[in-house]
């Protein structure tokens, strides 16, 4: 599993304000849907192209468009939402799928409550969305559900991990075979009792939504 973690002064500044407990839910939105197409431009490095000449004006030129089948970006319910704005600026010709995935607070363990997936996604390559990766067991989760479907290559992007849930997350596909990345905008200190990320920046759903 390659990790990335996308060391630039942008989104170090809009992460420092994502993090500050004075910052409200409307602002927060608006930083965490910016900071996503920051990374989101890291995190599609290697999307597959097609090679195609175009007229210009001038000319003919040759480039690259996006190859099919498309990418399939999946945010997981309910924070997901808020970066999918962000990503899919950035891909706009991106399909969208959604998993409903909660953390059990009292083992830790991840809990699905909600698909809407194309049956097939063979030959996919897949970017998973989800604010947090603390102790792993979502996310490794998420992306073991999209492989189970056929899809061949996963990237998930992350406003914040933890060196918990990144030890997880290689241990669980140590042996997969299967290329998965982890872009996030920082690495944090630790897991705290609860299983909440040091320093972090609190619960991401409940600060982008409110408390519900």
């Amino acid at each position: 599993m390659e990790t990335l973690v996308v060391d630039h002064p942008l989104v170090a500044h809009k992460l420092t304000t994502l993090r500050d407990v004075r910052t409200d839910s409307p602002t927060f939105r608006r930083l965490a849907d910016e900071l996503v197409t920051l990374l989101a431009y890291e995190a599609t490095r290697d999307v597959r192209v097609t090679d195609v000449t175009v007229e210009t004006p001038v000319s003919p030129a040759r480039g690259v468009r996006l190859a099919k089948p498309y990418p399939l970006v999946v945010p997981i319910l309910r924070a997901g939402l808020g970066m999918l704005d962000g990503m899919t600026r950035l891909l706009p010709t991106a399909e969208v799928g959604f998993l409903g995935m909660i953390r059990n607070e009292s083992t830790l363990q991840a809990e699905t409550y909600a698909t809407r997936l194309p049956d097939d996604l063979s030959g996919r390559q897949c970017y998973v969305v989800d604010p947090m990766l603390a102790t792993g067991g979502t996310l490794a989760a998420a992306v073991q559900f999209l492989f189970d479907r056929g899809a061949v290559d996963v990237t998930a992007l992350c406003l914040l991990a933890a060196p918990e849930g990144l030890a997880h997350m290689d241990k669980v596909f140590a042996n997969s075979g299967k290329p998965i990345r982890v872009v996030t905008a920082a690495l944090d200190e630790r897991l705290n009792e609860n299983g909440y990320i040091v320093p972090g920046l609190g619960d991401a759903g409940d600060r982008l939504y409110g408390v519900v």
